[in-house]
């Protein structure tokens, strides 16, 4: 994958960094995990990318949080014998080609248009109350 790849529904293997992790001190995700790119944006020192994870366990009741469906699993590159979902409370965000974390490795896939542009616009709305871990 080039850097280019990096755009908005494509999903990518990352150590996401949980905010509780960043706030205990931790500096490193404790494994690497598929994350929806949310967006890409256009800066003079590089583009930034935010990225929103995906989980198998099911997130409580307060968070925010989508399902992702079966077939957008399968084009997502997830693993569709068990649930996921899309957190949209929590996120990272980083430079595209001055991160650590951030590989040239092909992505696992990409999420529809259709899905995913009404969960970015959900994330965008309520990005005021997500917790962010810039990973620059």
């Amino acid at each position: 994958m080039g850097f280019e790849e990096l755009q908005t529904g494509v999903v990518i293997s990352s150590p996401f960094l949980w905010a509780r992790e960043a706030a205990a001190g931790e500096t490193e995700g404790r494994k690497r995990r598929p994350v929806a790119v949310a967006l890409r944006l256009a800066r003079p020192g590089g583009d930034a990318v935010v990225l929103l994870p995906t989980t198998t366990q099911p997130p409580a009741r307060e968070r925010n949080a989508v399902e992702v469906p079966e077939t957008e699993k399968q084009r997502a590159g997830l693993d569709t014998s068990v649930r996921c979902w899309i957190m949209l409370d929590e996120f990272n965000t980083d430079i595209i080609g001055k991160s650590y974390y951030l590989e040239p490795e092909p992505p696992l896939g990409v999420f529809s248009r259709a899905f995913f542009a009404p969960v970015a616009r959900r994330f965008v709305g309520h990005v005021k109350a997500a917790r962010k871990v810039d990973r620059r």
